[in-house]
């Protein structure tokens, strides 16, 4: 098989470097990729926002599968061109992927199939949602509507910072916020393969959104992730699947609007049971970097058998990843271009590019997450000890991380 990733940062280099270990799998093509990648596949000089490009290609290299990262592909409308073509694609069709790029469209799915969710109101303009804010009091969460990056979103725990969280998105014109209920509990991150009502859930991966240690400062794409999560049991993933994920999937379906690719539900285990907080249309980044170096199933096959309708149980390694992303001098605010990047030879972790590119022969910074340092261990803490040897071990004067990536699950 023909392989192609859409995509070009850390969550598109993991896919890509799994996928490439399937005995199904002849060639891997990434576009646009990043140079990580060219280590095993093919970058493809194609933006990732170039839906005719990406057509073109697949159908000249007659690729048997592309798997889809970014959320903003899928908001273009990829898998609608892709299928239009007859090319089998997994990701969902533009209408679909609203799950993520309208937070307004997730809740009222969520409302209307009895998904447990936080309650919640829309506003399209600044004078009601500061009358529902005054009215809620705080802790509230305000969360503008569209595709934000994993920003976007104010937890405020103080009334001011509602009020600032609302000046800033009503700032923009034509935006929406959705203003919802404070969940209290513990948040992890659930990804599982979908397609229509069938569900292959995997193992969780704990993202740390803050951009500094003691989970301070503003939210960000995401500046580490370990896995698996010791606080989320059996039962909790169960119940998670059960409430939050098939009922969600069943409601797409009834919609006409059924859903094939990673499903991502942020989840809060509340002393009520588990609620959802959002939901993405992809797999998350950087919970791809910990969890496929997990897995011991050919995630191929996954995709495969999921698309034919099949629940395949997923085998998984009896180990523990920590990924820890080493980030641009001003991330979430701004980011440094080429800077050089210096990686040690005797590096043992799984290193997967988010924003470099190579000039002159030398590896420089191209973004606000640079790279992510995959450690793996019998254990958390082994993982944590080897993912920040390694973090040591790379030097370029404007790259910084969070020294705690881990840590929570360790108290």
């Amino acid at each position: 098989m023909k392989v192609l990733v859409i995509g070009k940062g850390g969550r598109e280099h993991a896919l890509a470097w799994k996928i490439n270990q399937s005995p199904l799998v002849e060639k891997v093509y990434v576009a646009p990729g990043n140079p990580g990648i060219e280590e095993f596949g093919v970058n493809v000089n194609i933006k990732d926002n170039d839906i005719e490009g990406l057509v073109k290609f697949a159908l000249e290299e007659k690729i048997d599968l592309t798997v889809v990262g970014p959320e903003t592909t899928l908001a273009l409308g990829v898998a609608d061109a892709f299928e239009e073509k007859g090319l089998k694609i997994f990701g969902p069709k533009k209408d679909v992927a609203r799950l993520e790029s309208s937070k307004d469209f997730a809740k009222k799915i969520m409302e209307k199939y009895n998904v447990p969710t936080g309650a919640y109101k829309t506003f399209d303009n600044k004078k009601d949602a500061l009358e529902y804010v005054n009215k809620k009091g705080a802790p509230i969460v305000i969360k503008e509507d569209g595709l934000k990056a994993g920003k976007g979103v104010t937890v405020a725990m103080k009334i001011e910072e509602a009020y600032e969280a609302l000046d800033i998105a009503f700032d923009i014109p034509g935006n929406r916020v959705v203003i919802e209920d404070y969940l209290d509990g513990f948040e992890f991150s659930l990804i599982a393969l979908a397609h229509n009502d069938k569900v292959i859930p995997l193992e969780i991966g704990q993202d740390h959104k803050r951009v500094f240690d003691g989970d301070k400062g503003p939210n960000t794409g995401g500046m580490g992730v370990y896995s698996p999560v010791k606080r989320v049991t059996k039962d909790i993933i169960e119940a998670s699947v059960n409430e939050i994920i098939r009922p969600t999937l069943k409601g797409l379906v009834e919609e006409g609007l059924p859903f094939t690719g990673f499903i991502f539900a942020g989840i809060m285990d509340t002393k009520d049971g588990v609620k959802t907080i959002e939901f993405n249309a992809r797999f998350g980044d950087p919970e791809a970097e910990a969890i496929l170096p997990r897995m011991e199933s050919d995630l191929v096959q996954l995709i495969l058998d999921i698309m034919d309708n099949k629940e395949t149980p997923v085998e998984w390694k009896e180990t523990t990843t920590c990924g820890v992303v080493m980030a641009s001098e001003g991330y979430p605010a701004s980011s440094t271009s080429n800077a050089e990047i210096i990686i040690s030879n005797d590096i043992k972790s799984q290193i997967f590019h988010m924003g470099t590119k190579i000039e002159n022969g030398k590896l420089l910074t191209n973004g606000g997450r640079v790279l992510i340092v995959v450690g793996e261990g019998k254990n958390l803490q082994e993982a944590m000890k080897n993912a920040y040897d390694d973090v040591e071990k790379i030097k370029c004067e404007k790259l910084f991380f969070r020294r705690d990536i881990g840590a929570k699950d360790m108290i």
